[in-house]
């Protein structure tokens, strides 16, 4: 790679759209670091790519401290330079505040609302020395209130985060842009039945809004988009 090579960071890399942004941001030459909690998904994915020069695998929790830091610590001793953070990292529970499980909140509010917070506070230096660029990836849920829904009151907080930061960082030439898909073909539905919504979009078609936005020209900062497929009413 070359000293003017664009480098970015990726939470929840190894599968989805987090994967999908990582290989489009590769095949465009650039140089791309991901984080995932499964080591193993990670070597496969790398192993899925070729192994390339310009990718680096970071295992962690994208909700602790230690682990987001040593990322993007980690990303700048690989390439010496930081211009973009992609908040990818999150998940659902399908269950709402008065019927759920609350033993597994916490880990979830965590990784959907603290872990974007965490890679803000650990690449801001870094992203002010580049002039660089904030991608959080929310959610239509984070705009449509959806009855006792948890995980959307967690995108919710990302719709919130993303204008609070931009509010913070603009002055210092960092761009920030909430990316708000919709339904998106994704592990998300997993566990779900997705026979009656109707078209989705693929993650690759979300990454393609991901990276229009880190590709903006200088000085020219996309704050919210909201991607939908034809036929999602909500």
């Amino acid at each position: 790679m070359t000293d003017d090579t664009r480098v970015t960071l990726v939470t929840g890399g190894g599968t989805g759209i987090g994967a999908a942004v990582a290989r489009r941001l590769l095949e465009a030459g650039e140089a791309v670091a991901v984080t995932g909690r499964r080591e193993e998904r990670l070597h496969a994915f790398a192993k899925e790519l070729g192994e390339p020069e310009r990718l680096l695998t970071l295992p962690g929790n994208a909700a602790d401290h230690a682990d987001v830091h040593g990322a993007v610590d980690a990303v700048l001793a690989r390439f010496g330079r930081l211009d973009a953070v992609v908040a990818n990292a999150g998940y659902a529970l399908h269950d709402t505040v008065a019927d759920g499980d609350p033993a597994g909140w916490t880990d979830m509010v965590l990784t959907n609302v603290l872990g974007p917070a965490l890679l803000i506070r650990a690449s801001v230096d870094a992203l002010r020395h580049s002039r660089g660029r904030i991608v959080l990836v929310g959610s239509v849920a984070g705009f449509v209130p959806s009855p006792g829904n948890l995980y959307g009151a967690t995108k919710y907080a990302v719709t919130g985060l993303a204008e609070n930061t931009r509010r913070q960082v603009t002055d210092w030439g960092i761009g920030v842009t909430l990316i708000a898909p919709g339904r998106v073909e994704t592990p998300f539905w997993a566990e779900q039945d997705v026979t009656s919504l109707g078209r989705m979009l693929t993650a690759d078609q979300i990454a393609g809004s991901v990276v229009w936005a880190l590709g903006q020209p200088e000085g020219v900062d996309v704050n919210t988009v909201v991607v939908r497929p034809l036929g999602q009413p909500n």
